[in-house]
């Protein structure tokens, strides 16, 4: 991915009301968040699972201050059922960030989730969304955005959670299966933003996450 289609991505983005922003390192993308989220100083904080979003190391740093309550749904300590309770409280959340499974340079977000905790809060609830993608997550257009998320995202995820049963999990390849552990089981397109602004894109000009 070369600088020329991270601009047209931003730019078509921008276009359709989704604030953009490009760094160049999960650094940058680090200090851009905590700005907006320090501006924006929300009571209730959550997030959605995220392998680029915790490279940046916000989840620590929003642990550890005390400004805000942080509803987090991924402490393995916890029961299952109590994690869950967490996310769905996730929804009035008053910031929320997560992260993307594809984008497209006509400006598009995708993503494809098994329990949709991470995509509801995005589509409604929270009053501010940060979410953050690496370069690799940019495709041409809706298609390559599917294929992405199906021949990429979705066998690279099932393999970083050891016990789930699919085919994936063993061959590597989506098989569109009917599996009880099935990850891929809710599709969301978000073709603008509403209202303007709701939503900050931070692209970050690396490779991240899957």
């Amino acid at each position: 991915m070369n600088a020329e289609q991270i601009q047209e991505c931003a730019q078509a983005l921008r276009q359709h009301h989704f604030d953009t922003q490009i760094v160049t390192s999960t650094q940058e993308a680090f200090e851009c968040m905590k700005r907006v989220i320090e501006a924006e100083a929300p009571k209730i904080v959550s997030f959605g699972d995220s392998m680029t979003m915790r490279e940046t190391g916000i989840i620590e740093w929003l642990r550890e201050n005390g400004d805000w309550t942080l509803l987090d749904g991924f402490d393995a300590s916890m029961p299952r059922p109590e994690r869950l309770e967490i996310r769905r409280q996730a929804l009035m959340s008053d910031l929320f960030i997560t992260g993307i499974n594809a984008l497209t340079r006509e400006g598009s977000l995708h993503w494809l989730d098994m329990v949709g905790n991470r995509i509801a809060p995005v589509a409604f609830g929270p009053r501010k969304v940060i979410l953050v993608a690496g370069c690799n997550k940019i495709v041409a257009n809706r298609d390559e955005a599917e294929e992405r998320i199906r021949r990429i995202a979705a066998p690279r995820n099932i393999a970083r959670h050891p016990g789930f049963r699919t085919p994936c999990a063993k061959t590597g390849v989506c098989m569109d299966c009917n599996a009880p552990d099935r990850i891929c089981n809710t599709r969301m397109e978000m073709l603008r933003c509403h209202p303007a602004g709701r939503i900050l894109v931070i692209l970050i000009n690396q490779e991240l996450g899957l």
